[in-house]
C-alpha cells in the first residue's frame, strides 16, 4: 500500500510539473506570435527589394543639413538601426568600420537611427564621424521611403539617377 501511495504522488507531481512547463511554453509562443505578427526580428521581411525605387523624403541630419532623395543619386550605403535592437548594438562596431571603408566617405553613407533621441545618442556618437546620421521615430520619413520596419536593415542605392535599390544586405552579412 505505501508503494502505491508513493507512485500516485510521484505521478501527480510529474503531472503538475508538466502543466507548469506547458504553461511556460504557451507563454513564450504567444510572445513569439506577437513578434512575428508585428514583423520584428524577421530576416527578409519589410524594406525595399532589389530594383525598387526609394520613396521621396526630406529630412535634416543631426548636423542640421538637409538630406533628400537627390542625395541618393550616387551609390549610397543606407543603414537603419535602433538602440532598442540587441543585434544592432552588437553589430554597431562592424557597421562603423564598414562605413569608414565605404568609397566616397561619409557623404556616401546614410545612417538612420530609429528611436527616441535620448536613447539614440550613443549610436549617433559612434556613427557621426563616418556617416550622415538622421534620428527619427519609427515610421518616420526615411523608414516610409525605404519601407524599413526591421533592424538592422542595410542596403545599397544605385547611381542610376532614380535612386533604386541595387543590393539588400541580409542580417548574416551585415555589415559586409
Amino acid at each position: 500500500m505505501p508503494l502505491l501511495v508513493t507512485a500516485v504522488v510521484a505521478v501527480g507531481l510529474l503531472g503538475a510539473l508538466n502543466l507548469i512547463l506547458t504553461l511556460g511554453v504557451v507563454k513564450r509562443l504567444r510572445e513569439h506570435n506577437t513578434l512575428l505578427s508585428s514583423g520584428a526580428g524577421v530576416a527578409g521581411s519589410g524594406g525595399l527589394e532589389i530594383g525598387e525605387e526609394v520613396g521621396g523624403f526630406s529630412v535634416v541630419d543631426v548636423a542640421g543639413r538637409p538630406v533628400g532623395g537627390r542625395d541618393l543619386m550616387e551609390d549610397t550605403f543606407v543603414a537603419f538601426v535602433s538602440p532598442n535592437c540587441a543585434s544592432c548594438a552588437e553589430k554597431l562596431p562592424e557597421l562603423v568600420a564598414h562605413a569608414a571603408d565605404t568609397p566616397g566617405g561619409r557623404d556616401r553613407v546614410l545612417a538612420v537611427v530609429v528611436g527616441e533621441r535620448a536613447e539614440a545618442e550613443s549610436f549617433v556618437a559612434e556613427l557621426a564621424p563616418v556617416a550622415r546620421v538622421v534620428v527619427e521615430q519609427p515610421g518616420g520619413p526615411l523608414s516610409r521611403a525605404f519601407r524599413a520596419t526591421n533592424y538592422p536593415t542595410m542596403l545599397w542605392v544605385a547611381a542610376d539617377g532614380q535612386g533604386r535599390v541595387v543590393r539588400v544586405k541580409k542580417r548574416s552579412e551585415v555589415p559586409a
